[in-house]
């Protein structure tokens, strides 16, 4: 005989989501119990449509009690939790989990954020009515199993729980967090065990506060050797040291707890994170590729971190040095294995003037990766193409006859190289976007007119004296200007377009105008035009700033990457070897290693990793490498 199931369910101003919650476990249960706890909307009168089992219960600041209240109610051999923001999958089966009779089932919570993305984790969710089993804490309750776990007979569903809260426009995480914190506080100072204290600095954490998470974190440490959540526990502790620039240490926490637990993606995945953001480029690519390897595994991980989103992040990577064809490829990658994944969609689009790819060549891969199956696939395409303001956002809106909005069009004309045709446009435009005050000042340079000063001035929000310079560089009138922070922001942003465009007389203009101004500009524009593949210009606008200013890190860097990429390997070298002077950091170190084996200098080579494993330990694959020699 099949076992029997009951749903008991807390609520309170649920309408949104209860239904599609109720409808996908009511060909699944038995009885379904609702506990209100002072709903104010139509919960209740979706709730009777399901079920008559309803309960009344008094708010007391203690989940664990209305949990405990709905159980009390079930008459069925097994109790299933869910919150009302979660669903089952249409072919959700239980016979085949209850087949072994567990006294209790894990289920794998997928919970669902913004851009198709999502982390999943474990929880228990189905349970023996028969145990006796009730929930403890005020908050992040749970099951009273912890303790005396090795009594029971646990099993892991084969079904997952859809977990919509996170989920843009839902839910609102950090007034939440803000909210429960007060209760989170109260329980952990009647009961600081490892689950509360850990759950606190999960809690800190959520809101960005990684002081006092790891604090918390590393409270709840010792106390949690035998716990499921350990690896978790070590690598949001290891994150949040690292956003507090405690570099080291988290990478010593985070390899450590590598060799402990190999199998979990999630924190291989966040040390390549950690690895990245200090310069330790070699090691970030080995955690990536060797997530990819292990898939989505472990207690808790983000969707992708063994898969797409690990491409991703090597094609930002390898964008990062200059590799744009690996870039490329990871990211064509990337949608192949998440179609429509807008994060992939915009760093496609972003590569895409950056490699100088032929329009036949990009439309081709655009239309293999991007399936446009309904409208609104085609709304995401063209919002990503026009925040980009990339050429081909005019040849998508006249392929499906779009009725865009005017000032879409119109800047869409600007990028396809139509600029009177664009002017005529937005001269019929009365009420003008402030989104488009540089498309119009881009336009303006573009035609050499003054015709759209005054929508600059009131959508830029620029002073007189930026008004001056606007009016040079419009109608290429020479003097001097004002090149102020903002106006500098907004012209290399001008610049770049220009770039895009091909228009390089305009470009050499404004540019000489800036550096007229001001002299700094000069390495901001080297690294502009750099990232665009000009790379002699680039050499030779820096190497004029690096006479004025021979110990500026930032210009020695970018010379000795240029050097190197470009095959001018005797300047590279003189380069790097002034940059490790300078700027002793680990990732100089790694492009001097790079130089090394680029000219098969096995000597040069051998030196620089043993100074590299003598200061920077925790680079695996100099000690991994200096292992292999011995």
């Amino acid at each position: 005989m099949t076992p029997t199931i009951a749903l008991c369910m807390i609520v309170k101003n649920e309408e949104k989501v209860l239904e599609r919650c109720l409808e996908s476990v009511q060909n699944i249960v038995n009885e379904i119990i609702i506990v209100d706890t002072g709903s104010t909307d139509s919960t209740l009168d979706i709730a009777r449509n399901y079920t008559d089992k309803i309960y009344f219960f008094e708010w007391v600041n203690d989940f664990s009690a209305a949990r405990n209240e709905s159980i009390k109610h079930a008459t069925s051999d097994y109790i299933l939790i869910l919150d009302a923001d979660e669903y089952l999958d249409e072919n959700a089966d239980f016979e085949k989990d209850l087949l072994h009779s567990c006294d209790y089932y894990s289920f794998n919570i997928s919970n669902q954020m913004g851009l198709g993305m999502s982390f999943n984790h474990t929880a228990v969710r189905l349970f023996k009515r028969s145990l006796g089993l009730i929930y403890e804490n005020r908050l992040h309750e749970h099951l009273n199993i912890i303790e005396d776990n090795w009594k029971y007979l646990s099993g892991k569903s084969s079904n997952v729980i859809n977990h919509v809260g996170y989920a843009d426009g839902v839910f609102l995480e950090e007034k939440k967090i803000n909210r429960n914190l007060p209760l989170m506080e109260l329980e952990v100072q009647e009961n600081p065990n490892a689950y509360n204290l850990y759950n606190m600095g999960q809690t800190y954490f959520g809101i960005g506060k990684y002081k006092a998470s790891v604090e918390y974190f590393k409270k709840a440490y010792p106390l949690s050797k035998d716990r499921v959540f350990l690896p978790d526990l070590l690598t949001k502790l290891a994150y949040a040291m690292a956003e507090l620039k405690q570099t080291e240490e988290a990478l010593s926490i985070l390899t450590d707890s590598i060799n402990l637990f190999p199998q979990e993606t999630e924190m291989i995945y966040i040390l390549g994170l950690i690895y990245q953001n200090a310069g330790y480029y070699r090691d970030s690519e080995i955690c990536y590729r060797k997530c990819i390897e292990l898939g989505d595994q472990g207690y808790y991980v983000t969707e992708g971190s063994g898969g797409y989103m690990s491409h991703l992040r090597l094609s930002e990577l390898y964008e990062q040095l200059g590799r744009l064809e690996d870039s490329l490829a990871e990211v064509v990658r990337v949608l192949e294995l998440k179609n429509n994944f807008i994060p992939g969609v915009q760093q496609y689009l972003r590569l895409f003037p950056k490699l100088k790819t032929k329009f036949k060549d990009f439309d081709d891969v655009l239309t293999k990766i991007y399936v446009i199956e309904n409208v609104n696939d085609l709304q995401l395409l063209l919002n990503n193409l026009y925040g980009a303001r990339n050429p081909i956002l005019e040849y998508y809106l006249t392929r499906y006859k779009i009725n865009a909005q005017p000032n879409v069009v119109a800047t869409a004309k600007i990028y396809s190289k139509k600029y009177v045709e664009a002017k005529l446009l937005w001269s019929q435009i009365n009420h003008k976007e402030e989104e488009n005050g540089k498309d119009l000042l881009l336009l303006s340079v573009l035609l050499q007119e003054e015709y759209f000063l005054e929508d600059i001035r009131s959508l830029v929000n620029l002073s007189n004296k930026e008004m001056v310079t606007v009016k040079h560089l419009v109608s290429s009138r020479t003097g001097k200007v004002v090149l102020t922070t903002k106006l500098e922001n907004i012209l290399l942003d001008v610049c770049m377009y220009l770039i895009i465009l091909e228009d390089f007389d305009k470009f050499q203009w404004v540019a000489e105008l800036m550096i007229e101004s001001r002299q700094e500009i000069k390495f901001r524009l080297s690294k502009l035009i750099s990232d665009y593949g000009f790379d002699e210009l680039a050499i030779d606008l820096l190497i004029s700033t690096f006479k004025d200013q021979p110990n500026n890190v930032e210009v020695v860097r970018l010379l000795g990457d240029l050097c190197f990429r470009n095959n001018y390997f005797e300047d590279a070298h003189l380069f790097y070897t002034k940059l490790l002077a300078l700027d002793p950091k680990y990732n100089s170190y790694e492009r001097s290693l790079n130089y090394y084996e680029k000219v098969i200098d096995v000597e040069g080579t051998m030196k620089i990793k043993r100074e590299m494993e003598k200061r920077y330990p925790y680079a695996s694959h100099v000690k991994k490498t200096n292992e292999e020699q011995m």
